[in-house]
């Protein structure tokens, strides 16, 4: 079947810009009938290729493409991207796809991989990750590969089954596996040695333990982001957090906080962990057909603060510094949480650990060990490389230097 590409600029979709509506649109007609597939918000989507917003762009780019068939209905998707820091920080300079959506027709997909492969080569790109976001990690990175029954979290990836052989014929590799976990809400269900870790930390003086103040979220955002860049400073890919992100990133997420789900370990009254959880959105904008008007921005404020309809919590970070690694930091901040859910005040049922990869085996051994989640879904990163000949290497492990 002969296709047609239609690319689309880095600007946000307006009414105007009907090619930009339909690549918002391809998806609700792909998934139509799914009924573990929910809608993302096209404003999420529409802010990554926004340069006003996102910040990406700064030193990088991005683009878009739509696929007709003959009859000129869309039926194919795909973006490509670079930021000059995060490419040159690969051992090849690295670009990215993402948003890829299709029809399962693998000369389709040729189409748009070829499409995104040869833009990203033109600009000095040598490989290319894939289904990645052009933005942080936490949000539409990776493609579903396990758990096609369950509902995805909040601005976390779903696709269908075929998309795996769609990249892997194209000749895409696994660079790293991304396992989302999952706990029922119960009290008393750790692993015992979690108690016996946090006497020991409760008899050594200096250690703290609590959720945050919501009152006091400047302060929350610069434990966290003095916390994240010790612990995740040395792993490949990973850039040092600005002052200016981390107080935009609590301000985003306070309309949505719970006091009782974010949490931090102190020793001597400075930072050295934290615990990041939130309510999943996923649970209540399912019906908002991607849109977030006044109405649903008043819906949704009612499901999370009244209905409590939000009864699943999303756990999206967990860091220690490296300095207190060993020490059981962890167990002291799991324990202080279960020590909330003992309460019996919270309106969740489960709790989902997303984005633990396999290349931090320390903190999957922590989650399957202690708290005693089991892998719920797991999402792949893809990584192809354009020199065929060139040795595939997958990422290194955390805390792994890169060679010089």
């Amino acid at each position: 079947m002969k296709y047609t590409l239609e690319e689309i600029g880095p600007e946000p979709t307006g009414k105007k810009n009907r090619a930009a509506r339909e690549f918002l649109e391809l998806p609700k007609r792909l998934y139509r009938g799914n009924r573990n597939w929910v809608c993302p918000l096209d404003s999420d989507i529409e802010s990554t290729f926004d340069p006003a917003r996102n910040k990406k762009f700064r030193d990088g780019e991005a683009t878009r493409w739509i696929a007709r068939n003959a009859e000129g209905q869309v039926v194919g998707r795909i973006a490509a991207f670079y930021n000059r820091d995060d490419a040159a920080m690969e051992e090849q300079p690295t670009g990215g796809v993402g948003f890829f959506e299709a029809e399962n027709d693998r000369q389709l997909a040729n189409l748009l991989f070829d499409t995104a492969r040869d833009w990203l080569a033109a600009r000095g790109m040598e490989a290319m990750d894939g289904p990645i976001n052009f933005g942080s990690r936490d949000a539409w990175w990776g493609l579903l590969v396990d758990g096609f029954e369950f509902q995805p979290l909040y601005a976390n990836p779903y696709n269908p089954p075929y998309y795996i052989e769609l990249f892997e014929n194209y000749g895409f590799r696994n660079y790293f596996n991304q396992y989302t976990y999952n706990r029922k809400m119960k009290a008393g269900i750790l692993n015992q040695s979690v108690y016996e870790r946090v006497k020991r930390l409760e008899e050594s003086p200096g250690y703290r333990f609590d959720h945050i103040d919501i009152r006091s979220l400047p302060q929350v955002a610069e434990d966290f982001r003095l916390v994240y860049n010790k612990a995740w400073a040395n792993h490949s890919g990973v850039k040092p957090m600005e002052r200016e992100d981390a107080q935009k990133m609590m301000r985003n997420m306070k309309p949505i906080i719970d006091d009782r789900l974010i949490y931090f370990a102190w020793f001597n009254d400075e930072p050295i962990g934290f615990f990041i959880m939130v309510p999943d959105l996923n649970r209540v904008i399912g019906r908002f057909g991607g849109r977030m008007n006044l109405i649903n921005k008043l819906r949704l404020w009612g499901m999370l603060k009244i209905t409590r309809k939000a009864d699943r919590i999303f756990a999206i970070i967990f860091g220690v510094a490296p300095e207190f690694h060993g020490k059981g930091i962890e167990s002291g901040i799991i324990h202080r949480f279960e020590q909330e859910v003992d309460k019996g005040n919270m309106p969740y049922k489960s709790l989902e650990l997303a984005w633990v990869g396999d290349f931090n085996p320390i903190m999957m051994r922590m989650v399957e060990n202690y708290v005693l989640a089991t892998k719920h879904k797991t999402h792949v990163t893809y990584r192809y490389l354009f020199d065929r000949t060139k040795e595939f290497k997958r990422a290194p492990r955390m805390g792994v230097k890169k060679q010089s």
